[in-house]
């Protein structure tokens, strides 16, 4: 029954058909679709298999190109690792063989530096030994200079050794005897003057000596009062006993056998210095003594040069009569040469003539010559008979 109405059999097996069918139909209907999705799922698949193995086919032949560009990169790779090694070999050659002349170079270098170090070395040693001597005659040099007698012949020996080396034996005499008696250290004669020039080489060293050696402000004053008094003292026998109206020239000399002394006399003690000039004894060292030396040379030179004035006009007298000969021959000669060239004007003007003659006779017109007749021959005549 339903809704209250009582169903037949017939009805309700029509309604179970009814139903069975639309179930059938639903379920043909589901089926349909089924093979459907199942085509479409198949053609989708088919699709896509195609297109994964298009997509392979792709990645294969990329692949390939891909194996063939690394096989060209490798063998590329390959050459240019080939090119870079032979290129670095030759560099290290070049390199190595740079080094090596650097390192030949350097070594001769080296060895040259050290040949010089080892004469420069060897200079200082000498330098050395030539200093050790040098204190040795420095500590000679201080015994002498103590000593007054050493002292003197130390100043005569400086004072001779400078005036031998510069001026002829004739110009100057050691301890020359004056008339007085007195006997200066040295006499220079000059030219054209019969007084001499006297030199006293017995400078007063002592009191220099204590200057040296002081060290207190008393000390120091003490010794320039003796150098003072020494110096005043020997700069007035020096006057006193060289210099002599019409027997020596009218200045001497004081000879200081060191150019420190000299320079620290005429720097620190001005007052002596003007004693001495006021004296007229001139204080000089070794160059100054060396200067006064060269200008007496050059008084000697001018000396011998006027003595051989005579003679060099002498000379020129005749070497002018040889210059007024030369000019007298002179003048024959180019005699000589006008005659001579008034000949050739003479064989000239000659010449002339000739050619115009032969000009002449070369303008003449001659006739045809007439040929020579032929002069019988004896020997053919001999052989008809």
């Amino acid at each position: 029954m339903v809704g209250g109405h009582a169903l037949s059999l017939g009805e309700t097996l029509a309604g179970l058909g009814a139903a069975l069918l639309g179930a059938l139909l639903i379920v043909i209907v589901a089926l349909f679709r089924s093979a459907s999705i199942q085509r479409a799922a198949s053609a989708e698949a088919t699709w896509r298999a195609r297109e994964a193995e298009a997509r392979l086919a792709g990645l294969e032949r990329q692949q390939s190109e891909a194996s063939g560009r690394l096989q060209a990169f490798a063998s590329a790779l390959g050459a240019r690792q080939a090119d870079l090694a032979r290129g670095v070999a030759e560099r290290l050659d070049a390199v190595g063989a740079r080094v090596g002349d650097g390192l030949a170079a350097s070594g001769q270098a080296t060895s040259e530096q050290l040949s010089r170090l080892e004469a420069r070395l060897a200079v200082i040693d000498a330098a050395g030994a030539q200093i050790g001597a040098l204190a040795g005659q420095v500590t000679d040099l201080k015994a002498i200079l103590s000593n007054k007698p050493a002292r003197g012949a130390f100043g005569q020996g400086r004072m001779e050794a400078i005036l031998k080396d510069a001026l002829p034996p004739s110009a100057y005499a050691f301890q020359a005897r004056l008339s007085t008696g007195v006997r200066p250290d040295a006499l220079i004669r000059l030219p054209g003057d019969p007084r001499g020039l006297a030199i006293d080489a017995k400078f007063p060293l002592e009191g220099f000596e204590r200057l040296r050696v002081a060290e207190s402000p008393e000390a120091v004053k003490a010794a320039e009062a003796r150098v003072r008094a020494d110096v005043g003292r020997h700069i007035a026998d020096v006057g006193d006993k060289y210099l002599l109206a019409g027997e020596t020239q009218d200045v001497a000399l004081l000879f200081v056998p060191s150019e420190q002394i000299h320079a620290e006399l005429a720097e620190r003690f001005e007052d002596v210095t003007a004693r001495a000039y006021r004296a007229r004894v001139l204080i000089v060292s070794p160059s100054l003594l060396m200067l006064a030396v060269q200008v007496v040379q050059g008084l000697t030179r001018d000396a011998a040069m006027r003595e051989q004035a005579h003679v060099l006009q002498a000379e020129i007298g005749r070497l002018m009569e040889d210059v007024r000969r030369i000019g007298e021959r002179v003048e024959k000669l180019k005699s000589h040469f006008g005659q001579a060239t008034a000949d050739l004007d003479q064989i000239a003007i000659s010449a002339e003539k000739i050619g115009r003659r032969g000009a002449r006779i070369e303008q003449m017109e001659l006739g045809p010559m007439a040929e020579p007749e032929a002069l019988p021959n004896p020997l053919r005549r001999d052989a008809a008979e």
